[in-house]
C-alpha cells in the first residue's frame, strides 16, 4: 500500500465556504449630497408630542371662539341698551312736543286782543286737560334704570303745568266780579298760579335734561338726544307786573269790550347791526352791508295799558322788489320797551341812496300815531 494513499483522496464535502472577506461587498447607492453616508431616516418628534400640539391647537381655537362670542354678546348688549334709551327718549320727545304746543297756544291766548274772560277760562280748562293727558302718558313709560329719578322729575314738571293752568282758570273765575281797583290783588293771585308754569320749565331743565345727559355720557350712549321743553316762551308773563295788566285788559274786554285808559306804542330807535349804528331820519346814513347785517327796532309802550300782538314792519326800498320783513311784539307793559331784530335781509342795493322805513302798527285805542313810523335815508357800502 502506497504511503501517499491518504494524500490522494479529496473530501470535497468537507470544503468550507469562502470567508466573508473573500466575498465582494455590495454598497447601497449613494445619495447626492449625503456625504456618502447611509440614508438618514426622517426625524420624528418624541413619542406623545404630536397629540400635545393638536390639543394646544384645539384649546387656542376654543379660546378664540369664546372671545369672539363674548365680543358678540357685548356688542348685542350695547346695541340693546342704546335702543332702550333711544326708544324712551323718542317717546319723551313726543310728549315734550305736545306740551310745547300747548304752551304756545297758552301764550297766544294771553296775548289775544279783545279776549273775553269766559273764553279764556274755557281755553285754560282745555289746556289743563291736555297737560293732564301728557302727564298720564309719561307715567306709562318705563325708563332705563339709571333714568328713573330724571323720569320722576319729568312727570313732576308736567304736573306743575296742570296745576298752574287749573289755578289760573280758577283765579280768573274767582276775580271775575272784582272791581278794577282790585287789579293789584287779582294780578298777584294770577301770578302765584302762573309761577307753577315757570317752575315746570326749571324742573324740566335742571332735574330731567341735565341729569339725563349726564347718564347718557356715563353709560357711553351716543347719538341719543334729550328733549327740552319750555312751556312759557316769555317767563316774564308769569310775574305780577305782567299779570296785573293782563287781568285789567281781559276784565275790561269782558265788562265793555271798548279799550279804556291811555294806549300807545312809540318807535324809539333803529340800529344797524353788528356795528350798533343808530340811524338818523334827518341825515344820510352810510351802512356797511356785511353778511351779519341786521336792524334792531326798539318800541315803547307809551300808554298806561298793557298792549299785545303789536306788528312791526321793516321795508328796504329796492328795485325791482322791496325787501320787507315783519315781526310781532307779543306783549308789552306800560312804559316798557321791547326790541325786535330783523335778520336775513338778502342783498340790499349798493352804492345808491335808498330808504329804510319802519312801521309800528297802532294799538287799539291809540290816539297819537305820529310816533309809530319813520323813514331813514341810507347808502349801503361794502365796507
Amino acid at each position: 500500500m502506497s504511503e501517499h494513499f491518504g494524500d490522494d483522496i479529496e473530501f470535497d464535502f468537507f470544503d468550507e465556504p469562502e470567508t466573508r472577506e473573500d466575498q465582494p461587498r455590495r454598497r447601497a447607492p449613494r445619495r447626492s449630497g449625503d456625504g456618502g453616508g447611509p440614508p438618514r431616516r426622517p426625524v420624528r418628534p418624541p413619542a406623545g408630542f404630536t397629540p400635545l400640539l393638536r390639543l394646544a391647537g384645539l384649546i387656542a381655537f376654543a379660546i378664540l371662539i369664546i372671545v369672539l362670542l363674548v365680543l358678540w354678546v357685548q356688542s348685542c348688549q350695547g346695541a340693546s341698551k342704546r335702543n332702550a334709551y333711544r326708544h324712551y327718549m323718542e317717546k319723551v320727545t313726543a310728549i315734550a312736543q305736545n306740551s310745547d304746543q300747548t304752551g304756545k297756544e297758552f301764550n297766544d291766548l294771553l296775548t289775544t286782543p279783545g279776549l273775553k274772560e269766559a273764553d279764556l277760562e274755557a281755553k285754560l280748562d282745555s289746556f289743563a286737560q291736555q297737560e293732564q293727558q301728557n302727564a298720564a302718558q309719561a307715567k306709562t313709560l318705563t325708563p332705563p334704570g339709571p333714568l328713573r329719578a330724571a323720569h320722576a322729575a319729568l312727570i313732576e314738571a308736567l304736573q306743575f303745568r296742570v296745576s298752574g293752568l287749573r289755578g289760573l282758570a280758577d283765579a280768573f273765575r274767582t276775580t271775575a266780579g272784582e272791581k278794577t281797583d282790585q287789579a293789584a290783588a287779582a294780578g298777584q293771585l294770577l301770578a302765584t298760579q302762573a309761577e307753577r308754569l315757570t317752575a315746570s320749565d326749571v324742573v324740566w331743565d335742571d332735574l330731567f335734561v341735565a341729569p339725563a345727559k349726564s347718564v347718557l355720557q356715563k353709560e357711553g350712549i351716543g347719538g341719543v338726544a334729550v328733549p327740552e321743553s319750555h312751556f312759557l316762551s316769555n317767563p316774564d308773563l308769569a310775574s305780577a307786573r305782567s299779570m296785573v295788566p293782563v287781568w285789567q285788559r281781559i276784565h275790561g274786554a269782558t265788562t265793555g269790550g271798548t279799550p279804556s285808559g291811555s294806549h300807545g306804542s312809540a318807535l324809539l330807535s333803529v340800529k344797524a347791526l353788528p356795528q350798533g349804528q343808530t340811524l338818523s331820519a334827518s341825515a344820510e346814513n352810510t351802512v356797511t352791508a356785511s353778511t351779519d347785517l341786521a336792524f334792531a327796532v326798539t318800541v315803547q309802550d307809551s300808554g298806561q295799558s298793557q298792549e299785545v300782538s303789536i306788528p312791526v314792519t321793516l321795508t328796504i326800498q329796492r328795485s325791482p322788489q322791496n325787501i320787507v320783513k315783519k315781526a310781532t311784539i307779543d306783549l308789552i307793559n306800560p312804559g316798557e320797551t321791547k326790541t325786535v331784530v330783523f335778520r336775513n335781509l338778502g342783498q340790499p342795493p349798493f352804492g345808491i341812496k335808498t330808504t329804510i322805513k319802519v312801521d309800528v302798527q297802532p294799538v287799539p285805542g291809540e290816539k297819537t300815531t305820529s310816533n309809530n313810523s319813520a323813514e331813514y335815508p341810507v347808502v349801503f357800502s361794502l365796507g
